[in-house]
Order: C-alpha cells, then sequence, then structure tokens
C-alpha cells in the first residue's frame, strides 16, 4: 500500500503526471456516465452517470484553462528539435518530429482563441478556431504515428542485425531495444486512439466524423489515458 501511495504522490507533484492523471479520470467517468446515464430515467444509477458526465466535462475545460500557460515549455520543447541531436540521428525522424512539434506549437494559439470566445473575451467564432485546433491535433497525433513506425522500424532494422556501434552515443544497449520497440507500439495505439476521438469532432461528413457514440469517445479517450500512465511510470523507473 505504501509503495501505491508514494508513486501516486510522485505521481500529482509532476504537472505532466498530474494532467494524465486528470485525464485518466476524465474519460473514464465520460464512459462510466455515459453507461449508466443510459438506465432508468431517474434511477439512482442514471443520476450517478448524470454527475461523472457533469464531472468529466468540468475537468476537460479545467484541462483547457491548465493549457493556457503551456505556450512557454512547449516553445522551449520544440527549440530542441531544430536541428539533430547528433550526426546518427535518421534526417526522416528528424524531420518528422520538427512537422509534428510545428502542429502543436500552432494548436496551441489556436485552442486559445476558441476559449477566449467561448469566454466572451474576445469577439471571434469560437467554432473555426476549434476546428483548427481539432485539425492541428489530428495531425500532431499522425505525424507522431508516422514517427514511431519510422522509429520501429530502425530498431527492427538494429535488432536484426546487433549492430552496437549505433548506440555508440545512447545509453541504451542492445538488450533495451525489444523494451523501446514495446514503448512505441504502445504510442502508436494510443495516438490511433486519440485520433480515431480527433477525427470524430470533425465537421460531419469526413471520414467518421460524429459518428462516434459517446461511449465509444470515452472508451478511446480512456485507452489512450491508461497508455499515457504507463509510459510515464516506465520512463520515471527509467531514470
Amino acid at each position: 500500500m505504501q509503495p501505491s501511495l508514494e508513486w501516486l504522490e510522485g505521481l500529482l507533484e509532476s504537472p505532466s503526471g498530474r494532467d494524465k492523471v486528470i485525464r485518466t479520470i476524465c474519460h473514464s467517468s465520460q464512459l462510466v456516465g455515459v453507461v449508466l446515464s443510459q438506465r432508468t430515467p431517474g434511477s439512482q444509477s442514471s443520476q450517478l452517470g448524470k454527475s461523472l458526465l457533469l464531472s468529466s466535462a468540468q475537468l476537460s475545460h479545467y484541462r483547457t484553462v491548465l493549457r493556457l500557460f503551456d505556450d512557454l515549455s512547449v516553445l522551449a520543447h520544440s527549440r530542441s528539435y531544430v536541428r539533430p541531436r547528433t550526426k546518427e540521428e535518421d534526417r526522416g525522424l528528424h524531420w518528422i518530429s520538427v512537422l509534428k512539434n510545428a502542429a502543436v506549437r500552432l494548436m496551441y494559439p489556436c485552442e486559445h482563441i476558441a476559449w477566449a470566445a467561448d469566454a466572451e473575451l474576445i469577439k471571434a467564432k469560437s467554432d473555426k478556431w476549434r476546428l483548427f485546433s481539432t485539425v492541428l491535433s489530428g495531425t500532431s497525433l499522425l505525424l507522431g504515428i508516422l514517427r514511431s513506425v519510422r522509429l520501429l522500424t530502425l530498431l527492427k532494422k538494429r535488432l536484426e542485425s546487433r549492430d552496437r556501434k549505433i548506440d555508440r552515443n545512447s545509453t541504451s544497449s542492445h538488450s533495451e531495444l525489444p523494451r523501446r520497440m514495446r514503448q512505441e507500439l504502445l504510442s502508436i495505439i494510443s495516438s490511433m486512439a486519440d485520433l480515431s476521438n480527433a477525427i470524430h469532432r470533425m465537421p460531419p461528413g469526413f471520414l467518421w466524423a460524429g459518428r462516434f457514440p459517446n461511449w465509444l469517445v470515452g472508451l478511446m479517450g480512456t485507452l489512450s489515458s491508461l497508455i499515457g500512465l504507463v509510459q510515464f511510470n516506465t520512463s520515471n523507473n527509467d531514470q
């Protein structure tokens, strides 16, 4: 019990970890809330479901407000991708990362403008800016999937050739390659779940936009969030 409490405490002390916990609660509340709210109207289960849906909406709004203060950290993180960090870095992988971070960097201002429009702080159509934000978010997720696929291909080649010289500037060893491949596979699954929800939020007529039932949206978000928690915990253990 004590190790679990220490793990949770360490998770909540980190801004990134705290956001992952809130995101998981947000989507799981949506999933359970949708299922329960479909029970007999007026029943205790139905009322609990509605309460969970309200909590999910409030947590989602809370995360949006918190992201208002992430611009500087995102900009600082993006600057690290301007140039390849090592001569051995795959250039295709590098430029995918550059484009991915550019999409994220542009997504945040669009989301901020949509938030300000909804709060009536500025005169603008929030739907238009929210659409821009969704498109950029989907673009970032798609590029993230391409990056993970590319990295998986490179790791597989390293694993098959057993060429340790490729990792001479890295602290990772050949024995860790299968673990890194599993991490990238989880990243692909997580990004695909989020991309599915992003397409669902697009205007009707685009692929499966607007066709997901609410419980499926919650399920996809919960799956992605749980994978994020697992990856965050694994990263901290490695450090």
